[in-house]
């Protein structure tokens, strides 16, 4: 049997770049991309560091919470079980609005017009659309039974009704039914395709209002009802609700069925971009799929889903632009997102508001872990083995930090623990390896896992590949 070379002058390989998830093939990714991580952040990129805690904003509230909103990008508001809350003084109290439809989903805009103040404009299809001017909630007046998808575009007010999009009179929230004959006319555009699909979401935004069906997007081109245009896009991608699109930094991003899609006009939505999630997309519970949620802080995508065999949200996909990389949150069962001012809020399948930030979960530390693709030698048919590895960390007081190695290529039965818990500002620290437990391996994975906001700054391996037979 050939014999590994002498231990002489050994290069180590350094990793100081932590890259987001691909879970494409584990062997063909890069070699600072992870092939399985949790609750991974890319807030310290390059470095390796955990997602951002959160805290509880009151309490429970009695159900699922299927609408989120803020009003004047100043006050959370919030509909469970029925009921229409608003989130002040450290509270959730009733608006007043009560016996509402406890299964359906709620949309959320703000405009003026010619009501007196900015209010907030709430559609769920069902009831009457309701408006919040600030003290109270109310009907708004004519507007169209069964709307929902509420938008604000161009000085006007957007809903649907079945595949006809409505819009009212200019400027004008309380007026659906003018039809004087000139531009400030309220009125509606038929949305007509092949297969016949009712409207599914729309979004107001990249200077046009966007029409989803579930397998098709269209946009209205134009400002007054004189020069409106309804221009198809594209007949093959479509969203599956309407909280499945979200437009920020001038792009729209969309959670079709097939993928997540992102948009900029002019070319055909392209997920190229989302290839590294996209086995989460085709594991994903299509028949809880009508939960599905996009989300945005203004800086990163937010991507919640049921996954397997999940009837809520477990899994969430998060998207950095800026480094065009994925990382995965657990902890959240996400049914709704919103931003209000520089911050972003989660509601969750328990009743539960979170506002995002800090370096705990509401007080319990952040469980987190990251997986390195399986590494090989020159080629994959050689032997390896680890003598030794290094890493540059920083674990603060009350954080942890193990250290796994495995000679397999998925799967979690064979991890070995190398390492273990060090406490301290930065610092290098040596793992010596236990060779009979790792010899003879044609490929070797490391796993990083602990608790609390941990930062890796490198990560160092002495190597050696057998020559091949």
């Amino acid at each position: 049997m050939n014999k590994f070379p002498p231990i002489k002058n050994r290069p180590p390989i350094v990793q100081r770049v932590f890259k987001g998830i691909n879970k494409l093939d584990p062997f063909s990714i890069r070699d600072d991309e992870a092939s399985d991580m949790s609750n991974i952040s890319s807030a310290k990129y390059p470095a390796l560091s955990v997602r951002p805690g959160f805290s509880l904003l009151g309490s429970a509230m009695p159900a699922t919470i299927n609408g989120l909103a803020a009003w004047k990008d100043s006050e959370l508001h919030a509909v469970s079980n029925g009921t229409w809350y608003k989130y002040t003084g450290g509270v959730w109290t009733s608006t007043g609005a009560t016996g509402l439809n406890a299964a359906a989903s709620y949309s959320f805009t703000n405009f003026k017009g010619n009501l007196s103040d900015i209010s907030l404009i709430a559609a769920n299809g069902v009831d009457p659309v309701k408006v919040y001017t600030g003290s109270s909630v109310s009907n708004l007046a004519t507007a169209p039974s069964g709307l929902k998808f509420i938008e604000q575009y161009a000085d006007r007010l957007w809903g649907v009704v079945g595949n006809e999009l409505k819009f009212t009179a200019y400027r004008k929230a309380n007026d659906w039914t003018t039809a004087a004959g000139d531009d400030a006319d309220s009125g509606f555009i038929v949305c007509e395709t092949p297969t016949g699909e009712n409207i599914s979401g729309i979004v107001a935004g990249i200077n046009h209002v966007t029409v989803f069906k579930p397998n098709s997007i269209h946009e209205v081109f134009g400002y007054a009802p004189s020069d409106y245009r309804l221009v198809p896009v594209t007949y093959e991608v479509g969203v599956m609700n309407n909280n499945c699109s979200v437009v920020f930094n001038n792009v729209m991003f969309i959670l079709h069925r097939t993928g997540i899609y992102k948009y900029q006009g002019g070319v055909m939505p392209s997920r190229s971009f989302s290839e590294p999630v996209q086995w989460y997309i085709d594991n994903m519970n299509v028949a809880a799929s009508s939960l599905a949620t996009l989300g945005t802080d203004g800086n990163k995508l937010y991507v919640s889903i049921p996954m397997n065999s999940s009837t809520y949200n477990d899994t969430n996909l998060v998207y950095d632009p800026q480094y065009d990389m994925w990382t995965v949150w657990n902890g959240y069962t996400a049914s709704r997102f919103a931003k209000m001012s520089a911050d972003m809020y989660i509601s969750n399948n328990d009743g539960t508001v979170r506002k995002v930030g800090g370096l705990t979960d509401n007080g319990a530390p952040i469980t987190w872990n990251r997986v390195s693709k399986p590494f090989s030698g020159g080629s994959m048919s050689q032997r390896i083995r680890w003598y030794r590895m290094f890493i540059v960390i920083d674990v603060p007081a009350g954080s942890s930090i193990n250290i796994y190695v495995s000679r397999s290529s998925t799967g979690d039965s064979d991890w070995f623990q190398v390492g273990n818990t060090i406490t301290g500002t930065l610092q290098s620290v040596r793992i010596p390896l236990n060779m009979g437990a790792l010899a003879m391996g044609n490929w070797l994975r490391v796993k990083f896992s602990g608790t609390g906001p941990v930062i890796i700054n490198e990560w160092a391996r002495e190597e050696d590949s057998m020559p091949l037979a």
